[in-house]
């Protein structure tokens, strides 16, 4: 879409009144977000989607003023105060004289690196860290505003109108084929466990209302709304719809539970989970835990699902929409079925078929750990990183015993990550059938799903991949066209892999395939 005069106009350095060296765009489908060194400029559009009304200015306003006094309970000093939008010779200025014409929220401009989510990809994220973020929402819960008007939030009837609200907004996605983002089994299941569970539980809503829970909360807690310096500031809350903000607590605390779970760190999660609910004394709050869970990656599947017909969103970002939609969707059901579970991830075949490459994407899509067979190898027989040990086949570090203990290594740490929540990848040959076994033994005792991949590509492809790879310097492979050859003979086969993928395709591609293949419902 063609962006508005407004926009246009505060794109530029001038309309400001400290002249920054640079004015950066963002837009949601609610809001323009206007980025400079210093600061963000938070633009409301005049947009009604029957949950929020922004269509008048001095609704605009309202709203404005509402998002800085709320957001201060739990960021305060990010949130500087509301600035006018003034027009002054058919050019817009920020913080401008005369009449104002529009109204932005203004903030401090956080640093991207210590933005929760940045961490959890950059694989920083300490106990630490999350035990302090889990004791500052447990202490905001514990003061936040209750009253008699509040509490009706946590009827039945209202739950009840925001979940169906939920599955009445998804109709149009429901189902197979493009723009399909949950099937129908799955819809299904998780509004039966949605209905049953409410009625089964009624005594405990009305617990909850009686013990003081429902409260003014967030609305909005998730890893890109939180940053970790010498304190914790969390952002961005629901100001536009009381409905949405006023919760049960432990919706509230169940949507960063979730978050953690949706980019694979379900380790991070359970320790989230154990430091909230301790600091917050509400043992029984867990019973409601994976309920809200549900609920909270359903209303994400919504929210990524509706990206797909917004004008504002790029072919890109509406595949990256497509992709999060169904993992939502997934992770959701999985709450509806006897709650999360962590994966172990087989990406297996012949050497230089993709393999590496394919766990890439899988640990950028989904947070996933990896564990290559390459590097645990070298790290077991101290053999530095980037050092090659171009042994004869079946000697060496790569003698069958070697490889035995490799195998037996890498698949007992991957063991360990199950163990802690987490999903893990194994990037590995898997030559010899019985490392596949042992592997879905620890998947099965850690209760963790198993999936396989056997990636495949033609010889023509292999000798290209290996001879560039040769040249280069860093990698962990060790392999040679001669080695493959004899690796080919000995090779035992995989037999059905959930997924066979020729990886002579592009990663945006390989992505989609992976996604719709194995994170979709299953006939």
């Amino acid at each position: 879409m063609p962006l508005p005069p407004l926009v246009l106009s505060l794109l530029r350095p001038e309309a400001y009144p400290d002249r920054p060296s640079e004015v950066t765009l963002q837009q949601t489908h609610i809001s323009y977000l206007f980025f400079t060194p210093e600061h963000v400029y938070k633009v409301k559009k005049p947009v009604n989607f029957g949950f929020l009304d922004f269509t008048t200015l001095a609704k605009r306003l309202r709203f404005c003023r509402e998002e800085v006094r709320l957001n201060n309970r739990l960021a305060r000093g990010v949130y500087i105060g509301v600035v006018p939008i003034t027009k002054d010779n058919g050019a817009y200025r920020m913080e401008g004289k005369g009449s104002p014409v529009e109204y932005a929220v203004k903030m401090k401009r956080l640093a991207a690196e210590n933005m929760l989510d940045s961490m959890i990809r950059n694989e920083s994220v300490t106990t630490r860290i999350i035990d302090r973020i889990a004791e500052k929402i447990a202490a905001f819960h514990r003061y936040a505003e209750t009253s008699t008007q509040i509490s009706a939030f946590g009827s039945l009837e209202t739950i009840r109108q925001n979940t169906e609200e939920n599955f009445i907004q998804i109709i149009p996605y429901k189902g197979k084929g493009k723009g399909k983002t949950i099937g129908e089994k799955r819809f299904s299941e998780i509004r039966s466990f949605t209905e049953a569970f409410l009625e089964r539980n009624a005594s405990v809503f009305k617990e909850r209302i009686e013990g003081g829970f429902i409260k003014d909360c967030h609305g909005d807690i998730h890893s890109e709304h939180i940053s970790v310096t010498n304190g914790i500031s969390i952002f961005d809350c629901i100001e536009f719809n009381q409905r949405f903000r006023y919760s049960d607590t432990v919706a509230d605390a169940a949507f960063l539970s979730m978050d953690l779970e949706f980019r694979g760190r379900g380790d991070l999660a359970r320790i989230f989970d154990d430091a909230y609910f301790s600091y917050a004394s509400d043992p029984r709050g867990r019973l409601l835990l994976d309920f809200y869970k549900c609920y909270r990656a359903f209303v994400r599947g919504k929210v990524e699902s509706f990206k797909l017909t917004e004008q504002e969103e790029t072919p890109e970002d509406k595949r990256a929409a497509f992709l999060s939609a169904i993992r939502y969707f997934r992770l959701s059901h999985l709450y509806a079925t006897g709650g999360y579970r962590p994966i172990m991830f087989i990406v297996c075949g012949l050497t230089a078929t993709g393999k590496t490459t394919l766990a890439r994407i899988m640990k950028e899509m989904t947070g996933m750990f990896v564990l290559s067979s390459d590097a645990v190898r070298k790290e077991l027989f101290a053999v530095p990183v980037g050092e090659h040990r171009y042994e004869r086949f079946g000697e060496g570090i790569y003698s069958s015993e070697a490889t035995d203990r490799t195998y037996s290594a890498m698949i007992e740490k991957g063991g360990g990550f199950l163990a802690s929540g987490r999903s893990v990848i194994l990037d590995a040959t898997f030559s010899k059938k019985r490392y596949l076994e042992d592997a879905r033994r620890v998947a099965d005792r850690n209760g963790a799903m198993f999936f396989v991949v056997e990636c495949v590509a033609d010889d023509d492809t292999i000798k290209r991949r290996l001879d560039k790879r040769a040249a280069e310097k860093g990698t962990l492979s060790d392999a040679t066209w001669q080695i493959y050859l004899k690796l080919k003979e000995r090779f035992e086969g995989i037999d059905s892999p959930d997924l066979r993928l020729s990886t002579d395709k592009p990663p945006s591609v390989l992505a989609r395939l992976l996604i719709e293949r194995l994170f979709t419902e299953r006939p």
